[in-house]
């Protein structure tokens, strides 16, 4: 059984939701259905207005803060804010390490993810859902070489993946779709308006939308602390993140990977670019600095806080922590 810190004092915790359009839906069949089994059959009209695109978030505030401005930790693609809350092995997640050193956290479930929900496909959200099979992401995020059943994870690789660690990651993934970036940053700037000024912690997919609302709100967003970026900003408007210090990290065993060598090669690219319009961007590759063996789920390897203590110091020295 994993070990756990000392209580958290909390001054207040709670949940609520952001965001979202009304759209109306007509030319749709009424339905009888059951709604149980053995159920009177109720009549189901699916025509009106929906309330779609709207977000979750939870947030924690502990009794001392010490964190000059709240963090936003937002989760990546086919998964919710669960990924910060705790490892697939049962240790504390990110959430815990940035609670217990004072930092107020709002911890989100995208638009389509989770506890958001998402509206009836493809008449208000374009395509469907994305499904991953259990193979899926043992290559792809990084953590094994061929077939999942193989358990041939990468030597030194530190997710936990043995046992029924892997099940419990993949108990937590959810679809996803590839057609709702717009509603998605819609979101978000909407959370953040609802929050106020905030430090963005965001991983892989959310990476693209950290830039972008960034660049929307450059007066709220005070810094971006960005895990694996899979996408960049908008290359047009890096001026706009002038004032906005960011740190990029990177894992290991990117190089030879059959997609990670570009996804990097972009984000760098993009950084340089911010960099020479006079912003400030901090990338770190973890195994130059002798932190070796994270996968693309850097958050949830047995390392994690070793990482999270780099992201601390990193922003205890910009005085964001006192």
């Amino acid at each position: 059984m994993p070990s756990f810190g000392p209580p958290v004092a909390l001054a207040r915790w709670g949940s609520f939701h952001v965001g979202g359009r009304l759209v109306p839906l007509a030319g749709k069949p009424i339905r009888e259905l059951a709604l149980s089994p053995g159920g009177v059959p109720a009549r189901i009209d699916p025509n009106g207005t929906y309330l779609a695109g709207a977000m979750y978030a939870q947030y924690m505030i502990p009794a001392e803060c010490r964190g000059r401005f709240p963090l936003l930790l937002w989760h990546g693609g086919g998964m919710t804010g669960a990924c910060w809350e705790t490892t697939p092995d049962g240790r504390e997640g990110w959430q815990h390490f940035f609670l217990r050193r004072g930092w107020a956290t709002y911890v989100s479930d995208a638009v389509e993810r989770g506890r958001s929900g998402f509206p009836p496909y493809p008449d208000i959200f374009p395509g469907e859902p994305l499904f991953l099979p259990i193979e899926n992401p043992w290559e792809r995020f990084r953590i094994g070489e061929g077939p999942y059943g193989r358990k041939t994870q990468l030597p030194g690789n530190q997710f936990p993946a043995d046992g029924e660690n892997w099940k419990n990651f993949m108990r937590q993934v959810v679809p996803r779709f590839t057609t709702t970036d717009e509603w998605t940053l819609e979101a978000y700037l909407a959370l953040l308006a609802r929050v106020g000024p905030a430090i963005v912690l965001a991983h892989s997919q959310a990476g693209y939308f950290a830039w972008r609302v960034a660049q929307e709100r450059p007066d709220l967003v005070k810094a971006l602390v960005l895990l694996e970026p899979a996408a960049i900003g908008d290359p047009a408007r890096v001026e706009a993140l002038k004032t906005v210090p960011a740190l990029a990290l990177y894992g290991d065993f990117i190089v030879g990977d059959a997609r990670w060598p570009a996804i990097r090669a972009k984000g760098l690219a993009f950084a340089e670019a911010v960099c020479a319009a006079g912003g400030n961007v901090a990338v770190v590759d973890l195994p130059a600095r002798g932190i070796r063996g994270n996968s693309h789920m850097i958050m949830m390897d047995r390392n994690c806080e070793e990482v999270a203590a780099l992201v601390q110091e990193w922003l205890a020295a910009r005085e964001f922590w006192a």
